[in-house]
């Protein structure tokens, strides 16, 4: 069976989009390519939209096209929009759920909670922000929902979620989860095949403890702390952090073919915005994982064992 996944899609008209139209465009390609692909459905691992309820015209044009398009939560879904609108307009049942399709089964997991004082917090409206070190947790109960959730399956998994379990500076308590991940491996061979997430704008494909790790690249840009001013004042004027970015042309994602444990994915290939790269900028050239980068994700096939 064959499914299309993109991630960070960042639709801000005024912030981060300077044509909106072009934005949408980039949606409409992908889904194009879901649909010549004959994808089985579409998903993204969170971060479509930062307020959703101010642009039906991204939510509709997703929601209402005729391959099944499904929802996972990135921190930024509920950063103008409070999380139970959100899900209403994602027609998310909960924060996390599941689907079967075609002999597998797909989790909807989420990293989105900051721990405070001992209390896990989802977040809503960008409460994350006053707290930067508290936050990226599952709480346990999540866990332990994701554990059943597996053992329950009469099919292998694949997770989707918007951070990482694979990147040290991913999930906070992703040893938990990795822990899990191998109990319930160990009690049934590929229990688990892969886990797909977002979030770090990277393209990089980890083969860990026999489950495929796929941190999947923005279809969108990377964000350069430090602002730089290679963009024309015009671009700068109608999007007021394009400073804070370098773009890619194509909305680069994937589409995954799944055949018993081999895995197929195909990627695809871009290019910067007015050639301006990371390296252009006054930002480190590799981030904190000491990745780099690129405008692209990759395409590999390989068979879990």
């Amino acid at each position: 069976m064959k499914f299309s996944i993109f991630a960070d899609f960042h639709y801000a008209p005024g912030s981060f989009d300077p044509d909106p139209e072009a934005k949408l465009e980039k949606l409409r390609y992908i889904q194009k390519r879901a649909e010549k692909e004959n994808a089985s459905f579409i998903i993204h691992a969170g971060d479509l939209c930062h307020a959703p309820s101010r642009y039906p015209e991204l939510i509709n044009l997703y929601n209402d096209f005729h391959i099944p398009s499904y929802h996972c939560l990135g921190n930024h879904d509920t950063d103008g929009t409070p999380l139970e609108e959100v899900l209403k307009l994602y027609r998310m049942e909960d924060v996390q759920y599941y689907f079967d399709c075609e002999g597998y089964r797909f989790i909807v997991f989420d990293p989105n909670y900051s721990l405070i004082n001992g209390e896990y917090v989802h977040f809503d409206m960008g409460n994350y922000y006053k707290t930067p070190d508290e936050r990226d947790w599952i709480p346990p109960e999540n866990i332990e929902w994701l554990r059943e959730t597996i053992e329950a399956s009469p099919y292998p998994c694949i997770l989707v979620g918007h951070s990482s379990f694979e990147r040290p500076d991913g999930v906070k308590n992703r040893k938990d989860v990795l822990k899990m991940i191998n109990e319930v491996n160990a009690k049934r061979k590929h229990s688990v095949l892969m886990v797909i997430s977002g979030h770090f704008h990277r393209d990089y494909i980890r083969l860990l403890d026999g489950v495929c790790h796929l941190d999947l690249n923005s279809a969108s840009y990377d964000w350069i702390s430090v602002a730089h001013d290679h963009f024309p004042e015009e671009l700068r004027q109608k999007a007021r952090s394009i400073g804070h970015m370098v773009i890619y042309n194509d909305p680069v994602h994937a589409i995954i073919t799944l055949e018993g444990t081999t895995v197929t994915i195909d990627g695809m290939e871009s290019s910067f915005f007015m050639g301006i790269g990371r390296e252009h900028t006054a930002v480190p050239y590799l981030d904190p994982a000491g990745r780099e980068c690129t405008p692209n994700v990759s395409s590999a096939k390989f068979t879990l064992l």
